[in-house]
């Protein structure tokens, strides 16, 4: 597969960004930041996004990888896609209980409403969503030099999963290329990211997305 992962079975930081989530089981899409409350605690704070959704994803710069939770935190140990995928990580959490580490991706992704955030997942029905796209930019990258994918979502579709439980149900974006940009400031860090988003974000044309 062209992100490297075998779904039927180096680490890199980078810094703490807003996210935006999508819910696997239920096929919500969410913002999630981290704000004050009255006692000066930080908090999550998350708003659903309406679909349909577009922002640009920073596909040339995707990583893979491992993803696990340790002590509540994401514990990424991932590669820019291409590379060799490090080996799976043996962790302990705080409790000497070891870490339970899934084959994941992180990219960045921007637009003007959502600002600069991040999307990472584990979920195979995602990671087989994300591959197919990916499939889709390798083909035509070349095609658009100094740009970036703008990813509209247009929907979600109903895996189907048979288990020894029974049969599982999980949602999969239903979204594709629908055009190009050049690349944003946000993308490359020179641009500070909105403060407070829209909690939920108005369909936006092409030409709206900056």
């Amino acid at each position: 597969m062209a992100l490297g992962f075998n779904l039927e079975e180096s680490t890199s930081t980078g810094e703490i960004l807003p996210i935006v989530k999508f819910d696997s089981k239920a096929g919500d899409w969410r913002l999630q930041n981290r704000v004050q409350d009255t006692a000066g605690q930080w908090i999550k704070q998350e708003s659903e996004m309406s679909i349909p959704i577009k922002f640009v994803m920073d596909m040339e710069n995707l990583e893979v990888g491992w993803l696990g939770f340790v002590s509540g935190k994401p514990d990424f140990n991932v590669v820019k896609v291409g590379q060799p995928i490090p080996d799976k990580p043996e962790k302990e959490d705080s409790k000497g209980e070891a870490v339970e580490f899934k084959r994941a991706f992180r990219v960045r992704v921007a637009s003007k409403e959502i600002g600069l955030r991040e999307f990472s997942h584990s979920a195979k029905t995602v990671m087989r969503a994300l591959d197919e796209l990916h499939n889709v930019f390798e083909a035509t990258k070349a095609q658009h030099p100094g740009q970036v994918p703008i990813i509209e979502i247009t929907g979600n579709e109903t895996v189907k999963i048979s288990t020894q439980q029974g049969e599982l149900r999980f949602k999969a974006p239903q979204w594709n290329i629908s055009g190009w940009v050049d690349k944003p400031d946000m993308l490359t860090g020179s641009a500070p990211e909105p403060v407070a988003p829209a909690p939920t974000p108005a369909a936006q044309s092409d030409d709206d997305l900056f």
